[in-house]
């Protein structure tokens, strides 16, 4: 009884730090996601500035 109130155990702990480590892998792609977006747009921002005469 002891063995399988343990691995109702284990399987608990297990499942809970993998749920952790994909709530922490979409963090960091929700994060990497923003500031990709914010270069792209800040790069567009850069490149039509130069085209029509933001440099004069």
């Amino acid at each position: 009884m002891k063995k399988i109130n343990l691995g109702i155990l284990l399987l608990l702990i297990a499942s809970l730090s993998s749920c952790r480590l994909i709530g922490d892998i979409f963090k960091a792609g929700v994060w990497s996601g923003i500031l990709l977006v914010v270069v792209v747009v800040g790069l567009i921002f850069f490149v039509i500035a130069k085209l029509f005469g933001g440099g004069k």
